[in-house]
């Protein structure tokens, strides 16, 4: 029997922090995760609903930031409540929650290997999307 694929449609992933949130998405159908965009915070659900109104969304998946020892960090209860507004906003689309340990980590690791620059490498902004496409990498293997 041959392994079923995932239905279609794009999947969003989130990399949450308080001042600015780091995108990601998949292609239509679902299998290659791109880098997309970094947003501030206080803009973050209102452009979930444009972005979904636009292009349909399958899923949302959220970084849940915890430290090395598993424990909640200083953000972690923020992400709890936008896990709690997108579900309540938006109850057609699963949302999902994945550790995001080592996540920026690996982000500049993969900037490093990518032969970006020391300047390219302290962007904030491009260090969240590829946090943020990490996640959603990491999703779209464990699916």
């Amino acid at each position: 029997m041959l392994p079923t694929s995932p239905p279609p449609g794009r999947v969003l992933a989130i990399d949450y922090g308080t001042k600015r949130v780091g995108l990601a998405i998949t292609d239509p159908l679902g299998l290659i995760a791109t880098p997309l965009d970094t947003i501030h915070s206080k803009d973050l659900l209102a452009y979930v609903k444009a972005y979904h109104l636009r292009e349909p969304l399958r899923a949302i998946v959220v970084g849940m930031p915890r430290t090395l020892l598993n424990e909640p960090t200083d953000v972690t209860s923020a992400v709890v409540g936008l896990l709690r507004t997108l579900r309540r906003e938006h109850p057609d689309l699963p949302i999902h929650e994945l550790d995001e340990r080592y996540t920026s980590k690996m982000a500049h690791a993969a900037l490093l290997a990518g032969g970006l620059g020391r300047k390219a490498r302290q962007n904030k902004a491009l260090v969240d999307q590829v946090s943020a496409t990490l996640i959603l990498q990491s999703f779209l293997e464990r699916m």
